[in-house]
């Protein structure tokens, strides 16, 4: 199995290898790596495609979890690249990927060739949805996955009966409360760097679900509009998953913003 220790950490990850250009995707909150296997089999052709499993999450997760923060996970990110002899990458990142790639830019801006940043924002979480979701993840912490919150991450995450549903939910049962938990945290307690990414001057495309209900599609349109070279692309109907849900509205414009860049 592919691990790189880096940072105190065993990530799990996964390299295409080859000649092209190095894209390296990271996923979002109870997700893992999986969740980019459509653009990983669209791209691998032409570019090189690494994807990993962050902190607390897939086959990186411990199940005791330290204390980490988004900066962690992106320096977390710049150490994978560098364990595997990449100097630069597009960093493609979805929610909470995008909130270490947009981090990753800011600290390690030598490495970002350009970004892809699909459904994810600057900003910190909606408080108004926040004892909602504190509420949910303690029931699951302490009861275990019900099926009700189950079938409200599935929608919130997923859409409606979206039909690969199932096989998420069973990874999600078998979360260790320690890393939901600090999951949970990390991402409760991040900060807002809408007024930082003005300083991200590599090409981005901003790629965001028309239905996403976690992160309202405003969020995103003022992110692409923060950054002096962002495109923003409303993927229509699409949910919060958007590049997993919709990958026949996403990976042409994935494939057409990396056919701009000279690399």
């Amino acid at each position: 199995m592919p691990y790189a220790q880096v940072n105190g950490q065993n990530l799990y990850f996964e390299d295409s290898g080859g000649a092209g250009p190095a894209l390296i995707f990271s996923h979002g909150l109870l997700m893992d790596s999986s969740m980019f296997a459509p653009q990983v089999a669209a791209l691998k052709s032409r570019y090189r495609c690494i994807v990993w499993d962050e902190r607390a999450h897939g086959q990186t997760a411990t199940g005791a979890c330290a204390p980490f923060s988004y900066y962690d996970s992106a320096n977390d990110l710049a150490a994978l690249l560098a364990h595997l002899g990449v100097g630069q990458a597009v960093l493609v990142g979805m929610s909470q990927g995008g909130y270490l790639s947009l981090r990753c830019a800011l600290t390690h801006p030598e490495i970002v060739r350009a970004l892809v940043l699909i459904d994810t924002q600057a900003k910190t979480e909606d408080p108004a949805k926040m004892p909602a979701y504190q509420a949910m993840l303690q029931d699951w912490a302490v009861n275990g996955l019900s099926d009700q919150t189950a079938t409200t991450i599935e929608t919130v995450i997923l859409g409606e009966q979206w039909p690969g549903a199932a096989g998420w939910r069973e990874k999600w049962k078998k979360t260790a409360p320690a890393d939901l938990l600090q999951s949970f945290q990390t991402l409760g307690t991040r900060d807002d760097i809408s007024d930082q990414i003005g300083r991200i001057a590599v090409p981005t495309l901003v790629l965001h679900g028309g239905s996403d209900h976690a992160i309202e599609l405003p969020r995103a349109k003022a992110m692409a509009d923060a950054m002096p070279n962002a495109q923003l692309i409303v993927v229509p109907g699409a949910g919060h998953a958007s590049n997993l849900t919709h990958p026949q509205a996403v990976n042409p414009a994935i494939e057409s913003f990396l056919a701009t860049l000279k690399f």
